[in-house]
């Protein structure tokens, strides 16, 4: 279970095409959004947009737990 998963905003205009799990290395937005949706990382979901799944952090205070936050 990853607690943090960096976006690496390497798609057209910025979009994650692939992720960083820390100690794991990177990984495709495709199978970051597989693993997110067998449960695989709790605290994380995964979000559509304009027809292509991402992954996301689930909502809570702390902002630095953002994907796309370093």
């Amino acid at each position: 279970m990853a607690k943090k998963i960096n976006g690496n905003q390497d798609g057209k205009k910025g979009g994650n095409e692939t992720y960083t799990i820390p100690g794991r290395g990177t990984i495709s937005r495709i199978e970051a959004v597989k693993e997110v949706k067998i449960g695989k990382h709790p605290l994380h979901t995964t979000t559509k947009i304009n027809g292509k799944e991402y992954v996301k952090a689930k909502p809570n205070p702390t902002p630095n737990d953002n994907v796309n936050k370093k």
